[in-house]
């Protein structure tokens, strides 16, 4: 275990602490829940540095780090849907959950076939999930019922820019793994 993969496993045991901290009814839960949120978007820049820069890059933490960001995103979006629930809202969270579940499988797949650089992490990913991150502090930080200000509604544009740069991030890898899918539709 080195210190990216304890910060990946910290960001995991985050996600049960979020969900409490939503739901206890005590004052200022909610900035409590963002800041738990803000702290686990933080850990996942910081592990990917530091396995970088202190050359401790592992098959592990290569699976689980991934696997950490998406739980604690898909989990923080359960939780906004419930509170923030419109229609827009509720497709927003889904087309970004959905995308996310699409491109890993595509990722294993194209690891399988020894294919995975071609669809390795592209610029507008990058740039959806920094949205992303801070869309969802923002709203986990806010009730809707009883705050309407403009950190709300920024928070709202953050979100639905996230999920338009999550389907085109995804026509990305798509795009990036089409030949080799249809060369395996030929099969």
């Amino acid at each position: 275990m080195n210190i990216p993969n304890a910060l990946t496993m910290l960001r995991i045991f985050m996600i049960p602490v979020l969900v409490l901290v939503f739901y206890l009814p005590f004052e200022k839960h909610l900035l409590v829940a963002a800041g738990i949120f803000g702290l686990a978007a933080i850990t996942d820049w910081f592990d990917g540095y530091l396995a970088r820069r202190l050359d401790q890059m592992t098959s592990f933490g290569a699976f689980l780090d991934p696997v950490a960001d998406k739980l604690m995103v898909a989990v923080a979006l359960v939780l906004l849907v419930e509170r923030h629930d419109t229609i827009l809202f509720t497709l927003a969270a889904c087309v970004i959950i959905g995308r996310e579940i699409v491109v890993s499988a595509l990722r294993e797949w194209m690891a399988e076939l020894g294919q995975r650089t071609s669809v390795a992490v592209s610029y507008v990913g990058k740039v959806k999930t920094a949205f992303q991150m801070v869309a969802i502090v923002g709203l986990l930080a806010i009730d809707p019922a009883t705050d309407e200000s403009w950190l709300l509604a920024l928070s709202y544009l953050m979100l639905y820019t996230a999920a338009v740069l999550t389907l085109w991030s995804m026509m990305i890898y798509l795009r990036a793994a089409r030949q080799v899918m249809v060369e395996h539709l030929k099969v």
